[in-house]
């Protein structure tokens, strides 16, 4: 965990659609979902940084506890775009990124573990997939540095991955937590319920 790869966490969203700030919703055992979602990126890059809203002072700290760097920029609230590229500019002598999002609590350790052995063994771009559908995270060499730092607006980096599909290391994995964020009270519900049957 020393060749230079950090983990972005993307959590400035607003969570419109949950009704209230869902990265501070517990899940069952009681821990905040963006913090649960930021322990399996930690796991796995020695460097993590977080680029927030101003307001958002209480995931900040929960975060720094973490040890996560903690930014706070309010441009971030323009969209997904703005947030990766403030991440990239606070981590700009990193060899790759691996970005994450606040609202995957479900994701494997191990997945995130995969997407950086990926960027180790010379990927430029790595993601996994579940059951043919490439899901989170996605990792992204150094080579990709001037394109995140120019994205703005909600898309994220999806136009930038879409146009180098085929530079994509993609590997199979039996993590369906890839492709399971929480948008609404009734996803989390339904996580709620799964960990308890498990």
């Amino acid at each position: 965990m020393t060749d230079g790869i950090s983990g972005i966490l993307l959590a400035a969203g607003r969570g419109r659609r949950f009704g209230s700030d869902k990265l501070l919703q517990p899940l069952s055992d009681g821990t905040p979902m963006a913090v649960v979602s930021a322990r399996s990126l930690r796991a796995a890059c020695a460097r993590c940084v977080c680029v927030l809203r101003p307001e958002q002072r209480s995931l900040g700290r929960l975060l720094r506890a973490e040890a996560f760097e903690v930014y706070f920029r309010s441009e971030v609230d323009l969209g997904m775009g703005h947030s990766l590229a403030n991440a990239v500019s606070v981590s700009m002598d990193a060899s790759a990124w691996v970005v994450a999002l606040g609202d995957m609590p479900q994701l494997a350790t191990g997945t995130v573990v995969g997407v950086v052995a990926a960027l180790r063994q010379g990927a430029t771009l790595a993601a996994p997939t579940f059951r043919g559908r490439r899901g989170h995270p996605v990792g992204f060499s150094a080579v990709w540095r001037e394109q995140l730092l120019a994205l703005r607006g909600d898309e994220g980096a999806r136009a930038l991955l879409a146009e180098n599909a085929h530079l994509i290391s993609a590997f199979p994995c039996d993590d369906a937590g890839v492709l399971l964020d929480i948008d609404t009270p009734d996803a989390l519900a339904r996580i709620a319920q799964r960990r308890m049957q498990q």
